[in-house]
């Protein structure tokens, strides 16, 4: 929508609300004084115009459930080019009534003014278009996507430890890789050497145990990811360590039962990979190539 809108009503918290109870208590130093309402309104009209002509944003914040009340601000918006939007209050009439009772004596009206406003604001929703508004609204329509996102960001940040609570923290990327039901075996184990830096974590259950690396820069594109420890293809006797990706809890029963020993992801921190160490007698024919190629020259 085009320009800065004018909407009656509700209060809107990040914007100037104009009501007629404001002018009053401007005009009276009494928001309630009815006797001021004439003046208040009058003194509303002129800031209104005002605000249109600096083509500024406004919220008018009063009933005006009668087309007589409407008309005038839907002509200060169109007399500056200026978009009118009505935005209606779905509250029911028997909640209207009732909170009518902690309102200070010189603020409440009687109960059947409220429920003839009530009534007049129902009938006039089908006539708004027709008035000239550009756009009808109710009131719980509105900034519905910013708490949605506000609670996902505090359920995140819970989840995260970072709300001041225990939250998962550390352990949110282990719940999401493997499974809730993992987070009770898993222990990290702080100052190991065995990934090369990168932390270790070990999963125990009885005699029975895995050793995991958290892999802060996966393939060098800095993905997140874990990796499995398994024994070296290569022998027995190797002093290294080598591990395979594990993408899965499946990953880790595989690697448990032997499944994954052969696979061809498998890095050695000594040997490497195992397309590195195939190619590793090719290299020592090639070196000794070049040596008896130069002895001869």
């Amino acid at each position: 929508m085009p320009g800065h809108p004018i909407s009656t009503p509700p209060r809107h918290a990040s914007t100037l609300a104009r009501s007629a109870s404001t002018r009053r208590s401007n005009r009276e130093d009494d928001a309630g004084d009815q006797d001021a309402t004439g003046d208040a309104v009058a003194a509303l009209h002129l800031l209104l115009e005002a605000r249109m002509r600096r083509r500024r944003f406004t919220v008018v914040d009063a009933t005006n459930v009668t087309p007589a009340s409407r008309a005038p601000l839907v002509a200060a918006a169109k007399r500056h080019n200026m978009p009118a939007v009505a935005v209606m209050v779905s509250t029911p009439v028997s909640l209207c009534v009732e909170r009518q009772g902690p309102r200070p004596a010189n603020r409440t009206v009687p109960d059947a003014t409220v429920r003839a406003q009530h009534t007049a604001m129902v009938r006039s929703h089908p006539e708004l278009l027709a008035e000239g508004f550009n756009e009808v609204l109710f009131s719980d329509s509105l900034c519905q996507l910013l708490p949605f996102l506000q609670r996902l960001g505090d359920a995140r940040q819970a989840d995260l430890g970072l709300d001041g609570g225990d939250g998962l923290g550390e352990m949110l990327l282990v719940r999401r890789v493997f499974g809730a039901e993992v987070l009770p075996l898993w222990r990290w184990k702080p100052g190991s050497k065995a990934a090369g830096g990168d932390r270790v974590a070990e999963i125990r259950l009885g005699q029975q145990y895995l050793t995991l690396a958290f892999r802060t820069n996966v393939d060098g594109q800095g993905d997140y990811g874990f990796d499995v420890a398994l024994p070296c293809p290569h022998g027995d006797e190797c002093t290294g360590w080598a591990w395979a990706p594990a993408y899965s809890i499946t990953c880790l029963a595989r690697a448990l039962a032997g499944e994954l020993d052969d696979s061809e992801d498998i890095v050695c921190s000594v040997h490497g990979g195992l397309g590195d160490a195939d190619q590793e007698p090719d290299d020592h024919a090639d070196e000794a190539l070049r040596e008896t190629a130069g002895s001869a020259r």
